[in-house]
């Protein structure tokens, strides 16, 4: 009982949000009504008692659930980006779907479950206890895809989001049981004992496989296929959701993996890594380039930025950890502020989403207009907003690392990322008139706020930020 009660002390967060969706399930089913109802404040309520548990936690580092569960400030950090993502997107989302007729109750229940299921993969610590978490994510992640039933564009997204995703576990686990079959572990640190400084080549096929399913997961290059049309397919609150929470637990697994069972493996996993973000910092810096869907461009914008956030991966070192996490905490607060504009753009209460809407937003609301265009600004890596300081810290570690050529390629690459983002400030601003959005809600309005300010008063006081993805990047060290 004792081993139980610390085991559950370790994973509060998680505890939190399985009996919260527990509880969530048959309030919605005595209610009796598909309708949202109070499901969304109680979805809020649950994912920020978790996330308290985090903020406010007592106990230390430990490893529970025999040894399939760790508990660490790496976890602790990238846990806190994905629960924040899920409450935002969840306080984004009501007004949107209420508009479109589709405010169902099952919606927050969804998150929830995917929330629960970042954090179980957040802290997996063998290949079992990843492989559950994935698919706990990656099963509610199918049916949100496809929430609007109606809507052609929605059901043609989850269904190639769910066979594209079945074919990446399917990667994923043949890699897994190549891996047990080689090292005969499933624990992380069992697979870097036995594997030791000289993998074979069993090994680095299950390597490969292991790595392409989390690859798909973050959408990078040549995993990326079905990004654009799923984030221009889903409800607009379900693409901002897909591009920010789990984005990040994908990128902590992969991390995670990369560096505590594969440490005998640098050199090889290291290859694959350097090209996955070459090839993705290039297909979202040109392929953005012709789009005028700005769902779709936030698609290919993703890619690149999972590209980015690589180039930290790649360097092997504490350092390129924490440019990792100081990355995905900065791109997650850009990307929730550039949705809150998006889910802005309505006109006579019917959402919009080509770029040209946009055109000559600064004569009709100048307040949206600056706001979404500092936030363009951050996102194309312009000093000295935050973005500038995500990408800097990434490069900086590449060139510590002595991988010249790669943080070279990533600085060309951003400035050509650059041209599809200040074209955006260019119709706000140059082009004639659209006709003038509705007034969004008070909620879109202060997440749209709070982005752009955090983004342009992030090099006041970086600090804090800086020291807490220190201390987690070491943690895994």
């Amino acid at each position: 009982m004792e081993t139980l009660h610390i085991a559950l002390t370790h994973a509060l967060p998680e505890t939190i949000l399985a009996v919260g969706v527990i509880l969530m399930v048959l309030i919605g089913a005595f209610r009796g009504k598909a309708d949202d109802g109070p499901m969304s404040e109680i979805a809020v309520l649950v994912l920020g008692a978790a996330l308290v548990a985090i903020i406010l936690k007592t106990t230390g580092s430990g490893i529970v659930f025999d040894n399939a569960f760790i508990d660490d400030r790496f976890g602790d950090f990238m846990k806190a980006l994905s629960l924040g993502g899920s409450i935002v997107t969840l306080l984004m989302a009501g007004d949107f779907f209420r508009g479109q007729g589709i405010n169902k109750f099952e919606f927050p229940i969804l998150i929830v479950l995917a929330t629960l299921g970042m954090l179980m993969l957040i802290s997996a610590n063998g290949l079992i206890a990843l492989y559950l978490g994935l698919e706990l994510m990656s099963l509610a992640l199918y049916v949100t895809a496809a929430l609007s039933r109606d809507d052609a564009r929605a059901s043609e997204a989850g269904l190639k989001y769910f066979v594209l995703g079945a074919l990446s576990s399917g990667m994923l686990l043949y890699g897994a049981s190549l891996l047990y079959g080689f090292s005969g572990a499933v624990s992380f640190a069992g697979i870097a004992g036995a594997i030791g400084g000289h993998p074979n080549m069993g090994v680095i096929f299950g390597l490969v496989f292991l790595v392409a399913g989390l690859a798909f997961k973050m959408s990078v290059v040549p995993f990326h296929m079905w990004t654009p049309d799923v984030y221009e397919g889903a409800p607009t609150p379900v693409t901002a959701f897909f591009a920010s929470a789990p984005k990040v637990a994908a990128v902590a697994i992969a991390t995670r993996v990369i560096y505590t069972a594969f440490p005998g493996a640098t050199l090889q996993w290291q290859q694959l890594v350097i090209f996955m973000s070459i090839a993705s910092m290039a297909l979202g810096s040109f392929a953005a380039i012709r789009q005028d869907n700005i769902k779709r461009l936030m698609a290919y914008s993703s890619i690149g930025h999972m590209g980015f956030a690589l180039v930290g991966l790649a360097a092997g070192t504490a350092e390129g950890v924490q440019g990792v996490l100081i990355y995905m905490a900065i791109y997650l607060v850009m990307t929730l502020g550039t949705f809150a504009a998006i889910l802005s753009m309505r006109v006579a209460g019917h959402p919009v989403e080509k770029i040209s809407d946009l055109s000559g937003l600064a004569k009709t609301n100048g307040t949206m207009a600056f706001f979404l265009a500092m936030l363009m600004v951050s996102l194309s890596g312009v000093p000295p907003l935050a973005g500038f300081f995500a990408k800097w810290y990434v490069f900086l570690a590449a060139v510590e690392a002595k991988l010249f050529g790669l943080a070279v390629i990533g600085v060309l690459l951003s400035t050509v990322a650059a041209f599809y983002y200040w074209r955006i400030i260019k119709v706000m601003y140059f082009d004639e008139a659209a006709p003038a959005f509705d007034r969004p809600n008070l909620t879109l309005r202060a997440v749209l706020a709070v982005s752009t300010v955090s983004m342009l008063l992030y090099w006041v006081y970086p600090a804090p930020l800086v020291q807490a993805a220190e201390g987690a990047a070491k943690s895994l060290f």
